[in-house]
């Protein structure tokens, strides 16, 4: 029953903007998830999205990556500054880095990511631009577990968006995104409600 469901601790990533950061907490302040968004983490210090969490009253932390010599040694800062807050679920919501294979087996099933393409087509940087060279109909957005193989972990869902004949880079990623806020809510509403599991 969903009434016992027990208090879950998300941790979200983020890298600038944070707008699906901005899309999870309102949906899960509106929702009323049996969840709480324990911190905020940024790997930049001039991430606009870390603002939005102070003004919510969201704890944050910021670990610069440009202080550490190495994936290595950024990647061991910031699991203890995540592991700080006791999370059951890690978000990442636009966090431009690469993570080690030590740093994602730490969190194994506990960390998702958002990547803005139907999986398993178009990985990497730049997919809209690899939608529109490879001329697909449909482009979209595909939630997934993180795995040490960049954008191949499980499949958690996804959404599709029509490539229109005049699409541009940038009014195919606009419609992208409009879409990856509300696909990345519904997701993790279900993992916390205990709908949808992590396990590998």
């Amino acid at each position: 029953m969903l009434y016992n469901t027990p208090m879950k601790n998300i941790v979200i990533l983020i890298s600038g903007r944070g707008s699906n950061m901005e899309a999870i907490v309102a949906a899960a302040k509106s929702q009323q998830w049996p969840a709480r968004i324990a911190a905020v983490i940024s790997n930049r210090a001039d991430a606009e999205g870390l603002v939005f969490a102070l003004q919510h009253d969201i704890p944050v932390a910021v670990v610069a990556s440009k202080q550490y010599a190495s994936r290595e040694q950024f990647d061991a800062a910031l699991q203890v500054q995540i592991d700080h807050f006791s999370p059951d679920l890690i978000v990442l919501a636009g966090f431009m880095r690469i993570l080690t294979s030590a740093f994602v087996q730490h969190y194994s099933g506990r960390m998702i990511n958002i990547h803005p393409s139907l999986l398993p087509n178009f990985t990497g940087l730049h997919t809209h631009r690899q939608a529109l060279q490879a001329g697909v109909s449909e482009h979209g957005a595909t939630v997934h577990l993180v795995t040490p193989e960049l954008d191949h972990g499980p499949v958690l869902g996804q959404i599709r968006v029509p490539v229109l004949p005049l699409d541009t880079e940038e009014t195919l990623a606009e419609r992208v995104l409009v879409q990856e806020h509300l696909l990345y809510p519904q997701i993790i509403r279900q993992i916390v409600h205990g709908e949808l599991s992590l396990s590998q």
